[in-house]
Formats: C-alpha cells, structure tokens, sequence
C-alpha cells in the first residue's frame, strides 16, 4: 500500500471516530519518519512534565538546586488538584526534590509538578529548553493554573457541558476561550517538538548524559500505560512515555525500544469531538494509528 493511501484511510478512521489528532513515529537510528499533521500545535496538559523535569535535573546538576533537599507540599485541595499522589495527601509532606520528580513524572502528580515549577518557573523552564536548541515546546504556566478549568466545578453529572464548551469554544486558528486550549496562552507544542525532545534524550548531544538518562529511567517507570502501551509495550520491547489528559486533549509521548536493537520515537496529541471523560475507544484507536505508522515505517 502507498503511503498516501495508507495516510489517508488513517485519517478517515480518526475523523470517524470523532479524533483530530497530530502523529510522528521516528526512527531513531536511521532518522527516517512518517506522521500525520506533525506540525499541528495543540496545548500540551501534562505531557510539561518531561521539560520540566529536564530543567529540575539541569539545575540538580549544575548545583542550582540540591536533590536531597526536603520541600514542604500542601495537601491538593489547598494547592493543586489532581487524581494522583500528592494531590490527593490531605496533610502536608516533605518531599526531596529527587522524589517529587519521581511523583510528577511517573505518576504524573499535579502537586508534585507545582512544587518543582515553584522552584523552576514556567519561563525558566523553557529558557533551559531554549538553551539546549529545543525551541518547539513553550512552558507558560503551572498545573494549578492547567486544572481550573470548568470541569473542576461542575457537579460529576454535568462533567460533560465542560466538554461540549472544550470541543465547541475554539477558533480557526487554535485559540479558544478556555485558556487552557488556547496555544497562544497554554503550554504548547506539536509532535515533531516532542519527538525532538525524544531524541535529545535517547541520543544525547544536546542533553547532558546523565540528565538525560534519568528523564529516560522516569519514563521507563510511568504508570499509567493505558494508551500507547498495549501497542508498543511487550517482553521484547521496552516502552517509555509520558501521557497527557486534559478534557478532549489526550496525548503521549515516549520511546519503544526492541530487543532487536531498533529504536522509535513516538508522539500522538489529539483531541476529540465526543463530550465524555471516558473514551477508551479512542486510546485504542490513537495507539492503533501510531503502530500503524511504526510499522509502515519499519518496512519501508
């Protein structure tokens, strides 16, 4: 099958299933890639936590800051709220710096990002991306800041008028009333940043080595493997990602690596026109398009 045709029928399968979404699977080592809108910008959610942890353990590593170092977290219904860990505590902890990353990154806990983003700002975040010549992902604000959105104050049975407003409240030109979807005022990026982020972590030239080999042993540990993972994870292939959910916007981002040696980067950013919380038809069909690529590519 020609790649047109091929690129065309997955498209159709996504709009049929109510999913715009922007697509790159990279080949590692040759530098070969196919993708779908890899350019398209979309908000990021939590898939931030990936520069953020890269700044955290830049500074770590250049004295800045001290891994060791305890921080005292409010409890997340006086902070940052969220589904995860420290987001849920209801007394305040003291977290070392090391563990907060380890909480923010592979169990994607709002909290824990907050508290990192207390001691790395949004636009220190991205100047340090800058720095190290990743200029397709810009960091504008902080979880607390992504959450409040109007889902957070309807009642469960209304959630879905928060997702009629995300899907029917955006513009031509990617903003949205929601400042959460409007990438000119959100977190955001686009595929091809991430996969650009990916490989600066897997092949690093521009990423210290061993900032980068942590980022790679966070993802390796991310919990939530409910995406992408069915698709690319297995006894002879080791998956590494972040993911990133925020109302219609599902996300993920990460690396398979086969026993065989090959190596590909992954990015999927979508978002949907279905107002539910709950779509596993969609992460389904996202990993599916994803592993279609992959394998198109391989072949090639």
């Amino acid at each position: 099958m020609k790649v047109e045709h091929l690129i065309r029928g997955l498209r159709r399968d996504l709009d049929d299933a109510g999913l715009r979404g922007s697509f790159l699977v990279h080949d590692l080592h040759t530098g070969d890639e196919l993708g779908i809108d890899p350019d398209l910008e979309f908000p990021i959610a939590s898939l931030v936590k990936i520069p953020l942890a890269v700044a955290t353990l830049e500074r770590i590593r250049t004295g800045e800051l001290d891994g060791a170092a305890r921080v005292l977290v409010q409890p997340g219904h006086v902070t940052t709220a969220g589904p995860t860990g420290l987001s849920k505590f209801r007394h305040p902890a003291e977290v070392a710096v090391d563990d907060l990353l380890y909480l923010s990154t592979c169990i994607s806990d709002n909290a824990a990002a907050d508290a990192l983003f207390a001691l790395t700002p949004p636009a220190q975040v991205s100047a340090i991306m800058r720095a190290h010549g990743l200029t397709g992902i810009t960091v504008r604000h902080t979880l607390r800041e992504l959450v409040e959105t109007p889902a957070e104050h309807l009642p469960p049975a209304d959630i879905h008028l928060a997702h009629f407003l995300a899907i029917e409240a955006g513009t031509a030109g990617r903003g949205h009333h929601l400042p959460q979807l409007d990438v000119t005022r959100a977190s955001s990026g686009t595929a091809r940043a991430f996969v650009d982020l990916l490989r600066a972590l897997w092949t690093p030239s521009r990423v210290d080595p061993a900032v980068a080999a942590r980022v790679r042993a966070l993802m390796a540990d991310n919990v939530l493997r409910h995406r992408l993972a069915p698709d690319f994870g297995s006894d002879a292939a080791k998956w590494s990602s972040k993911t990133g959910t925020l109302l219609n916007l599902r996300h993920e981002a990460g690396v398979v690596e086969h026993s065989g040696g090959h190596s590909y980067a992954v990015a999927v950013l979508t978002e949907s026109r279905v107002p539910a919380t709950t779509q596993p038809e969609a992460e389904a069909l996202m990993a599916h398009v994803a592993r279609t690529l992959r394998d198109r590519l391989r072949d090639v």
